[in-house]
């Protein structure tokens, strides 16, 4: 376990969204000793360290938004792309699925699910060059950068990724990876 310095605990407090009094009241401490242990004016034990680390991870974890965990810019395709274009893009960045995104705003995706059924169907033998558009799924659930993190590992459950969208256009995007990166 690595012990972290009083500027280190301060400043996951704050990020936290907590006051020092929040932390005591939590940890059974006086608002004081938080204060001290923040100043690094005392030297706390081990398990007092452990305890508001727990605190301020909880807190942390669901005080996390969108626009903390997404990833930019988003890899996208335009509707008009060919199934060709859509695997290089998919292949050159190491993504399963990609979403379709005109002008900003997203109409569907395609995942590797779709590929793979446009093989078992015949389209992808006839043409790589056909559109996205004849092999497209449904859209990526969308949510304000504000959302909170349990509601989108929620989504996550049932979707390949969510989009972030802000005034009207995709800013960012979130995977289950995106998610379980965010929990080390």
């Amino acid at each position: 376990m690595q012990i972290p310095t009083p500027d280190e605990i301060r400043e996951q407090r704050i990020k936290a969204g907590l006051t020092q009094s929040d932390v005591a009241e939590r940890a059974g401490f006086s608002q004081s000793m938080i204060a001290r242990i923040e100043t690094g004016t005392v030297d706390p034990r081990a398990s007092t360290l452990r305890r508001i680390v727990k605190i301020l991870n909880e807190s942390g974890t669901s005080r996390t938004s969108a626009g903390d965990i997404m990833t930019t810019p988003v890899i996208s395709i335009a509707p008009e792309e060919t199934i060709e274009h859509t695997v290089d893009v998919m292949e050159q960045y190491g993504i399963s699925q990609v979403p379709v995104i005109t002008h900003g705003v997203p109409i569907g995706c395609v995942s590797e699910s779709a590929i793979i059924a446009a093989m078992e169907n015949g389209t992808i033998q006839r043409s790589m060059k056909n559109t996205v558009t004849d092999i497209m799924e449904e859209g990526f659930p969308t949510v304000a950068p504000s959302e909170k993190i349990d509601a989108i590992v929620h989504s996550l459950r049932n979707h390949h990724a969510v989009l972030v969208m802000n005034k009207g256009k995709v800013v960012g995007v979130i995977t289950k990876h995106d998610c379980i990166r965010h929990l080390s």
